[in-house]
């Protein structure tokens, strides 16, 4: 049987990092990956651009049923870390907004400079893992070409988003062979889709794109939950970065409150406009405020349209007011892992070690990345995980 020291499952951000994190430490380290090419959410993440990480990276940014576990990992590598990585491959970025990096050039640039960090890794592409057992001997990884055995095996599978780059749940399947826990999983950092009374208001408005803030009441397990950033209008229901911040929360079921206006007063502003003539209509008014086409759309549903703003009383305004300010919507889903950034949910953290990742349950075993219940923002932030989970890990090997 082949032997390994480390046979890390997944070529993505997690694994490479921590096969980079264990070169010319005279360890045989194999990577396999069932993809044909290496680091794919990588090379189309950020526009292409690769938003690497986010300098306000901090274990409140993340999502999990044991909200502390990732605090360890991320502080024995933080954002500062990577950037001097990058640094050093003479990779230029620049920070977007809100502590986000993006590179100047193309994520490609990222994905060179892991598999480079790798030294004399092997990478096996186009290899499928079907199973993981522990035996006596240590680990045995089954693939079509043949088993593998190894004293450390790391599962940095992933998890279910984007199955267009090859994303499945053979994480979660090994690891429930293997005695863990897997939390229920569901998309995160996604769109919402709208039942079809919604999408009539909604599909004639898709393209159009607004600051607002979203927010969700506070449930069981889960204080209130309320982000600001851009919405976009689609022909399925909303979308943009405010969106997919609160997707990743939202629970099926669950009313979902928008302002359309954040940090305006609008009936007020209507006010002072009406009480300073108020010929125009009130849709015109509206619309220094919003986007024509959403103002319209407003003002027609309340049965506002015609009438000048004039004549339009307090309580009218209040109600268009309400409606821009705490606009109370349903969703009745999301799009799904298709577009899903990532999944929420994952490896139950309680089966796991905070400082090394490494099984509770099974010796030199390893769950790293998206694959454990450790869901980021968006912005970077999953990005860090991954690197700060892998370097846990490889760590972790060194020491042992």
């Amino acid at each position: 049987m082949e032997r390994a020291d480390v046979v890390i499952l997944g070529a993505g951000g997690a694994g490479l990092f921590c096969a980079g994190s264990l070169a010319g430490r005279g360890l045989r380290v194999v990577v396999l990956d069932h993809a044909r090419a290496p680091g794919e959410k990588i090379r189309i993440s950020g526009g292409g651009r690769c938003n690497f990480t986010n300098l306000g990276t901090t274990h409140e940014t993340f999502l999990s049923q044991v909200p502390r576990f990732c605090a360890s990992a991320l502080a024995g590598f933080r954002p500062e870390d990577f950037v001097a990585l990058v640094d050093r491959a003479g990779i230029a970025w620049h920070e977007k907004t809100q502590g986000q990096l993006f590179c100047d050039g193309r994520a490609t640039q990222i994905v060179q400079m892991l598999v480079d960090r790798m030294g004399g890794a092997e990478l096996r592409l186009g290899v499928a893992v079907t199973a993981v057992t522990p035996g006596a001997e240590g680990l045995r990884v089954d693939t079509p070409e043949g088993p593998l055995l190894a004293a450390h095996v790391v599962v940095a599978t992933g998890g279910k988003s984007i199955p267009k780059m090859g994303a499945t749940g053979i994480g979660y399947d090994i690891a429930r062979a293997t005695g863990h826990r897997v939390t229920d999983t569901r998309p995160g950092l996604v769109p919402l889709t709208f039942a079809e009374q919604d999408l009539g208001l909604s599909a004639p408005l898709s393209g159009i794109g607004i600051e607002a803030r979203a927010a969700l009441p506070k449930a069981p397990g889960r204080r209130a939950i309320a982000f600001q950033d851009r919405l976009l209008f689609t022909h399925r229901g909303v979308s943009g970065p405010v969106i997919l911040q609160i997707s990743s929360y939202w629970q099926p079921g669950e009313p979902l409150a928008l302002d359309l206006a954040p940090g305006h007063d609008i009936a007020a502003l209507l006010k002072q406009a009406r009480a300073e003539g108020g010929r125009a209509q009130t849709a015109t008014l509206l619309a220094r405020q919003l986007p024509d086409r959403l103002a319209a759309t407003i003002v027609a549903e309340l049965g506002m349209t015609g009438a000048p703003l004039a004549a339009q009383s307090d309580a009218r305004l209040e109600t268009l007011s309400r409606r821009i300010h705490d606009w109370r919507i349903r969703p009745v889903g999301t799009e799904g892992y298709r577009t899903a950034e990532v999944t929420v949910g994952g490896v139950n953290c309680r089966d796991l070690d905070a400082r090394s990742l490494r099984s509770r349950h099974v010796p030199g075993l390893y769950f790293v990345g998206e694959v454990v219940d450790v869901t980021g923002w968006l912005g970077g932030y999953n990005f860090q995980w991954a690197w700060a989970s892998g370097h846990a890990a490889a760590q972790a090997i060194l020491a042992s």
